[in-house]
């Protein structure tokens, strides 16, 4: 399995017989090189979205007509994608789960809000969510954007994921050292991948106090367009 981070809380997961986008957000995205967009969409099969934020979907719907890739997500976020032009995928909702070859994708809660700007106009793009991920004899959970939640309690205990995946630059959404409390109280993770934080100068630059408040978890700061290998 390769996790590469695409910037921001964009990621590119090759994972069994899937290349799955998580937001893809290249277009403005200051972490991403102009010249290295198209390696980041190579060979995908399949666009997810975690919520409506333009830092998570400006440029989805280009990326779906471009490719002819299908775009998934929470039922009204994928509604308006599609009626923008986005390939269909998966209109699901909390609690469902989709196949994707030998990959399973289970959609789970965040705690943020979702929208959208339409004719300069805020949209309701349906609730925030995140993912659980399995594959390759691994559970990943991708948080989205989301502070500390209650619902971690029965997330960690149903699915059991070993991968963490976890927004913590705050200002936005949880930081560092909540992102530890919550993995360590709710979580038996083996690796914790911070994401969503080192974009802007609101947000964390560094995982340090997620390292420090995690000891004997593999905590593995990413960079852009380097594979991860688990």
């Amino acid at each position: 399995m390769k996790i590469i981070w695409l910037g921001h809380g964009s990621f590119r997961f090759e994972i069994a017989d899937q290349v799955l986008l998580i937001d893809p957000w290249l277009d403005g995205n200051p972490k991403m090189p102009e010249d290295r967009k198209a390696e980041a969409l190579e060979g995908a099969t399949q666009i997810l979205m975690t919520h409506g934020h333009f830092d998570h979907s400006s440029d989805v719907v280009q990326i779906s007509k471009d490719t002819g890739l299908p775009v998934s997500g929470i039922f009204e976020l994928i509604g308006l994608l599609e009626s923008q032009g986005a390939n269909a995928g998966h209109a699901f909702n909390k609690g469902g789960t989709i196949a994707f070859g030998e990959v399973k994708v289970t959609m789970v809660p965040a705690s943020h809000s979702s929208s959208m700007t339409v004719d300069d106009k805020p949209v309701y793009t349906g609730m925030e969510t995140g993912f659980i991920i399995e594959g390759e004899g691994h559970t990943i959970y991708f948080s989205g954007d989301t502070t500390i939640m209650a619902d971690m309690a029965w997330i960690g205990a149903y699915h059991k994921p070993d991968i963490g995946m976890l927004s913590a630059g705050g200002y936005y959404t949880m930081d560092m050292k909540a992102a530890a409390w919550a993995a360590k109280t709710y979580f038996d993770f083996k690796t914790v991948i911070p994401m969503h934080y080192r974009t802007f100068d609101a947000l964390e630059q560094s995982a340090e106090a997620l390292a420090a408040g995690l000891p004997g978890v593999k905590v593995i700061e990413p960079e852009v367009l380097e594979a991860i290998e688990i």
